[in-house]
């Protein structure tokens, strides 16, 4: 949302006050960040749920992978291993779309009706800035007859000129002072508005993670039977490494 005033010659009478127009400018200016702030969250979560479905369909994939593997034909320990990996990337990737389906309606999808307001509330602006422009013409109009000589013609032309005047500074008032009395209410209702979604996504959250310490609970106690440490796991791996090198097919030439 931008905001780039009309370039016309000025009245020499000021029609709208420095205080008013700082004023504007100020509350104005708060709704563009906020605008801004708003279109910025709303595209980074949408990329955060995208994240979260790829990263759980990509667990899916690679578990069912390795359940497909031959040594889980030939293994039955490794087997079992396998297919307790699979059923929890899936019950994860359950509870990952049910937490995304949540916030896209409690959080995405508000946050994208909440944008779709500013276009509005810009082209109120608009029409308050031409209003202005509109006053600041026919304002320099009256008083350029009222620098000239006090003749019959003259005078007329600066009735005329005035009466052309009135319903432009009435509209141009009455734009100004709604923008100037709403556009702090409008500021304010975002908290009111993206409080409940917020709270949403924390619950939302919360009740994934709370599913995810207990499924890898769960899994931990499948296979965490006569498990080797890290430091043996990699000990063993080296061995087994070392006795593939020593195969003539994969001997150095």
């Amino acid at each position: 949302m931008s905001w780039i005033p009309f370039k016309i010659g000025q009245p020499k009478k000021q029609i709208v006050s420095k205080t008013v127009e700082r004023d504007f400018e100020r509350e104005y200016e708060k709704l563009q960040k906020l605008e801004d702030q708003t279109k910025k969250l709303h595209k980074d979560m949408k990329k955060s749920t995208e994240a979260d479905i790829a990263m759980s369909k990509a667990a899916v994939k690679i578990s069912a992978d390795l359940l497909g593997n031959p040594l889980c034909e030939q293994d039955q320990a490794f087997l079992e291993s396998m297919t307790a990996l699979d059923t929890a990337m899936r019950r994860m990737d359950s509870f990952n779309q049910e937490k995304v389906n949540q916030i896209q309606k409690t959080v995405i999808d508000p946050l994208k009706k909440y944008s779709g307001v500013f276009p509005s509330l810009n082209m109120a602006v608009k029409r308050r800035e031409q209003a202005l422009q509109d006053y600041k013409r026919l304002q320099s109009k009256a008083e350029k007859y009222e620098e000239k000589e006090k003749t019959g013609p003259n005078m007329v032309k600066l009735h005329q000129a005035r009466e052309e005047l009135r319903p432009v500074r009435e509209d141009f008032e009455a734009k100004n002072q709604q923008l100037l009395d709403e556009m702090p209410k409008f500021y304010q209702s975002r908290i009111d508005y993206f409080q409940p979604s917020f709270e949403a996504l924390i619950r939302a959250q919360v009740v994934y993670f709370t599913e995810m310490h207990k499924i890898f609970s769960e899994l931990t106690e499948q296979i965490d039977q006569g498990v080797l440490t890290d430091e043996q796991r990699e000990r063993e791996n080296d061995a087994k490494l070392a006795e593939l090198r020593a195969l003539s097919i994969v001997a150095d030439d």
